[in-house]
């Protein structure tokens, strides 16, 4: 029986992912392609959903398969392997956009890495982001991220943990982009 189901969430899953698709891709026939702005919102709310639905069923909520949808950007494996995984695959930069994902160091505390996606850069040191479980499984909508590295080049950040309330400084390797790259 529990089969069954699984194999019924995934048939679901398929076609609200070639939705998704075709909300980024074809756009709207009637009203012209849908802007980047709608297609994030709409994989961010697949997100949501998908979250949602874990924490009714008693799951855990990570934040690598929430970034997955909230980006588009279909890499597997812990966050901590991200980073190399999109080299050749997406285009990497030191540079926060808007749909990219920050890639996080695995350190001592986070040997896993952890991974956010980019909602907003409000200024050069500044930036808010959408993750899952940096409280234990929970997301985090719109939590502010400041640069804290000594190059500006976001090597080091601090993040907003509770309104407010900046952490301790955490490594990262990069933003990686649903755009194709080599880098």
């Amino acid at each position: 029986m529990e089969f069954g189901r699984a194999v019924k969430r995934l048939r679901l899953l398929s076609i609200a992912g070639a939705g998704l698709l075709f909300l980024a891709n074809c756009g709207d026939m009637q009203n012209g392609p849908v802007s980047r702005a709608e297609a994030e919102a709409a994989r961010l709310e697949y997100a949501v959903q998908e979250v949602q639905y874990l924490q009714s069923k008693g799951r855990r909520v990570w934040c690598v398969p929430f970034a997955r949808n909230a980006s588009g950007i279909e890499i597997f494996g812990n966050a901590k392997t991200w980073w190399s995984q999109a080299k050749g695959q997406f285009a990497r930069s030191r540079e926060p956009q808007p749909g990219a994902v920050m890639a996080f160091s695995a350190t001592r505390s986070n040997p896993l890495g952890h991974v956010a996606v980019v909602s907003k850069v409000e200024d050069a040191r500044r930036i808010r982001v959408n993750h899952a479980n940096w409280h234990r499984n929970k997301i985090s909508l719109g939590m502010a991220v400041i640069d804290v590295s000594e190059k500006n080049d976001w090597s080091a950040v601090r993040l907003e943990s509770y309104p407010g309330a900046f952490g301790r400084v955490y490594p990262v390797k990069g933003f990686i982009a649903a755009e194709p790259g080599n880098g």
